[in-house]
């Protein structure tokens, strides 16, 4: 059931009395807006996938190429245009500002510009879209700089993500249906552990080759020490 403002305006946002004067309802479906976004996504990861396959890098490698393929476009365009728009999101119909109307409802701070997501979104946006896309880049020409990008954006993600859950749970849960299987669990829960748990793997994956590159770096200068 849609809750009623103070203004008679109906939303579908949590808490129900939050105030949203501006707000238009959406006028394309869920399945719509989450077909679009999976689509784009999948064609990503697929483009990527068959551009590393001539690269010569493992199936893993070229997993975690994709992976940064689709945060470039998740981080740049989808986030991008909530760090530009969010003012205007809540009575826009843009199709990326009904996106944003859709994931609302599992967390209504985007619908209301709420100061830590504003902020949060704008750095993810400027900095870990086009790093994202760098760390590709760096991968399919072997720079030797490729990890220490990896290790910059996840650890960034996984910040960013950290404090995302973080703020919610000391705002009690506040900004959307607790146990909705759609809106909390999948909006909320599921897409955003993503950016947790992924990154973690990436973390322990850059320190690894990070920490093998320095011990033969290390044995290398030991052994040049010793021969002078």
């Amino acid at each position: 059931m849609d809750a009623a403002s103070t203004t008679g305006v109906l939303h579908p946002y949590w808490p129900r009395d939050l105030l949203i004067p501006s707000y238009v309802a959406n006028d394309r479906s869920m399945s719509e807006i989450l077909v679009f976004l999976f689509s784009v996504s999948g064609l990503f990861l697929l483009v990527t996938w068959l551009i590393t396959g001539k690269q010569g890098l493992g199936s893993w490698r070229r997993l975690a190429v994709c992976w940064f393929a689709v945060c470039g476009f998740i981080h740049g365009v989808i986030e991008g245009w909530f760090s530009l728009y969010y003012e205007i999101i809540p009575g826009d119909q843009s199709f990326l500002s009904q996106l944003w109307k859709e994931y609302s409802k599992g967390d209504s701070r985007y619908v209301i510009a709420d100061n830590f997501t504003v902020c949060m979104e704008t750095v993810t946006a400027c900095l870990w879209g086009p790093f994202s896309f760098w760390v590709v880049f760096a991968f399919l020409t072997n720079k030797p700089y490729r990890f220490v990008l990896q290790l910059i954006v996840s650890l960034g993600q996984l910040y960013g993500d950290v404090l995302y859950f973080y703020t919610e749970h000391r705002d009690g849960y506040s900004h959307g249906e607790i146990g909705h299987p759609v809106y909390f669990w999948f909006y909320f829960v599921f897409m955003n552990m993503l950016w947790v748990v992924i990154p973690l793997v990436l973390i322990v994956d850059a320190w690894r080759h990070l920490s093998a590159a320095q011990t033969h770096a290390d044995a290398t200068q030991a052994h040049k020490s010793k021969r002078n």
